[in-house]
């Protein structure tokens, strides 16, 4: 059994980011955006391209820092990055040059957490859990796109973050590929219950995995309106198909219609 992580709860105040270029008038990204994900819960971030989504992940994660407003890790104000929040990019972070365990081991390695023979046995069950058991000694050229996302996800979690922040991280994949790296993580997650925030586009996606969705409003720039997603847990594809599954999208497809609208919500 994979260990479990000891998860925190996460709030964003009064966040405030705009993007400036010489000559050119700012560019409001977040204004006034608050965001609350608790601890041991799926918390999905959704929003239109360009609402400011991956924005505030990099906030949240410490890589940028807010022109006001703050970030606290359980009452403690976050500056900057660090093993405690830990972020799965869009695009693939594994170093070419290293073995899939190699890469997974990389963290801990650094950190000199725990004894070597206990880090590296958790590696292998990780990798094992995600299918990759076979595929410790492989290079990252020679996985496949959900070979490589399962891999960096280990490679997150073997370092126990508090908060795992997930930038749409299947993006890209094939219709298949993608079901599959969803039932992957949503397995871990109900094994462990690692606090997660999970970022997308797909409205699919966001209901599948959730216990509550969050919509970035673009018009106002900050977190609009929520649902919780109350399917029950050990969840499965089959879900999709219930009368609850059905209502919570059309929830979410009209709190979607009004962002279209541009209406403020």
């Amino acid at each position: 059994m994979i260990a479990t992580a000891k998860g925190g709860t996460l709030r964003a105040e009064g966040l405030f980011k705009a993007y400036r270029a010489k000559g050119q008038p700012p560019v409001r990204v977040l204004d006034d955006c608050a965001l609350t994900v608790d601890a041991g819960r799926l918390t999905v971030l959704m929003g239109p391209s360009g609402s400011g989504k991956s924005t505030l992940a990099y906030i949240l994660a410490g890589y940028v820092e807010p022109d006001a407003g703050e970030v606290r890790l359980d009452g403690a104000k976050v500056r900057g990055p660090g093993p405690d929040r830990l972020m799965v990019f869009q695009e693939s972070t594994l170093w070419p040059w290293m073995t899939v365990n190699a890469n997974v081991l990389f963290g801990p390695q650094m950190r000199a957490s725990g004894s070597s023979s206990e880090t590296n046995a958790r590696a292998r069950e990780l990798l094992t859990r995600f299918g990759l058991g076979d595929f410790v000694d492989k290079y990252p050229g020679q996985l496949s796109g959900g070979m490589k996302r399962r891999a960096e996800i280990a490679q997150a979690l073997i370092n126990d973050p508090r908060v795992l922040i997930m930038d749409e991280p299947f993006r890209g994949l094939d219709v298949m590929t993608r079901e599959l790296m969803q039932e992957y993580y949503l397995k871990v997650f109900e094994e462990t219950r690692p606090t997660t925030l999970f970022i997308t586009s797909e409205i699919e996606e966001a209901i599948f995995l959730a216990d509550v969705i969050f919509f970035m409003d673009p018009v106002s720039r900050r977190i609009g309106r929520s649902i919780e997603v109350d399917l029950p847990r050990p969840r499965t594809f089959d879900v999709m198909a219930s009368e609850a599954y059905r209502k919570i999208r059309e929830r979410a497809m009209e709190v979607l219609y009004e962002h279209e609208k541009g209406e403020t919500v």
